[in-house]
């Protein structure tokens, strides 16, 4: 649908990446990949905790939410961009662009969240192991995964919210693979002023507090193995928190990218690749980096699973 000044939005076209058709196979090829892997290896990883005992810990517990946290991203994002690249001139509806923003700004918080969760279990792992059992108590584990969600819900509810007030009515291209706030205020008319405010707060508490958080609790972390006399030592409490600390540099590298960015015209495409790593590769890599570099999963992967043996 063509707009003009007078008239709203109701459907959008998503433009993607490119408009020279032969690279749509490869892109294609690409993020069937990228979804497959994400929604098999974190589905493993589920299905493998879940039905076994012995990794009923904290630990576990918080890394099946992250696997969670990464299907209901990567389902999101990529069903849709598939059917884009498939169907040229795709196009969304206003309520269904407004539902991804929903989802995917409640992900990307719940993701944050999570992350700093799992350093401070990490934290009291190597550096209070004699209390371990009593500060992550189950009952304290469920409050604060539910906390993740919760939190990051309501800023989505608030985030969603506030761009319901708004008109979309400057264009209907959104000259990205997927619905996001910043694009959609740019296509917005009247005040954004709110949102914007909001928005700067959402950043700091999700992004800057939790980064802060992490880095401080790996600080202490990596202070206390430094202390560990035994090479031995060392490595085997390194090796309990290195998987999460290779997630989280991972992760939030994208997220630093972002602020140094060129303001330049091919910043619009440096921001699909962010996207990219958000929604697509950090999923499809967190459980591979769990599996490979984690014993006790790969263990129990391969009990559930005989074939993966072979």
């Amino acid at each position: 649908m063509a707009a003009n000044n007078d008239t709203a939005v109701v459907e959008f076209v998503l433009l993607g990446f490119s408009e020279n058709d032969r690279f749509q196979g490869f892109f294609i090829a690409l993020f069937f990949l990228l979804y497959m892997t994400a929604l098999t290896g974190n589905c493993l990883i589920v299905i493998a905790i879940c039905f076994n005992p012995p990794l009923h810990t904290p630990m576990y517990f918080f890394l099946t939410n992250l696997a969670l946290v990464d299907i209901v991203c990567t389902s999101t994002v990529l069903p849709r961009l598939l059917q884009n690249l498939l169907v040229k001139g795709s196009t969304i509806s206003y309520e269904g662009c407004l539902t991804q923003v929903f989802f995917l700004t409640w992900i990307l918080g719940a993701e944050l969240l999570i992350l700093t969760v799992m350093a401070y279990d990490r934290y009291v792992a190597i550096c209070q192991p004699l209390q371990y059992h009593t500060l992550m108590s189950r009952p304290l584990c469920v409050l604060l995964a539910g906390s993740v969600w919760l939190f990051s819900g309501v800023d989505s509810c608030i985030q969603t919210g506030l761009m319901t007030r708004l008109t979309i009515c400057r264009s209907n291209q959104i000259h990205h693979f997927l619905c996001e706030i910043p694009t959609l205020l740019l296509l917005a008319c009247g005040s954004t002023y709110l949102n914007n405010v909001m928005i700067v707060i959402a950043d700091v508490y999700f992004g800057v507090v939790n980064f802060l958080l992490t880095m401080l609790s790996y600080a202490f972390i990596i202070a206390s193995i430094l202390r560990i006399r035994s090479a031995e030592g060392k490595r085997r409490a390194f090796s309990t928190c290195s998987s999460h600390l290779l997630v989280v540099c991972m992760y939030y590298s994208t997220v630093i990218y972002t602020y140094i960015l060129p303001a330049s015209g091919s910043s619009m495409e440096n921001g699909k690749v962010v996207a990219v790593m958000y929604t697509a590769v950090s999923p499809a890599l967190n459980p591979l980096i769990y599996t490979l570099r984690n014993k006790d999963v790969k263990v129990v992967l391969r009990r559930v699973f005989p074939t993966l043996n072979k």
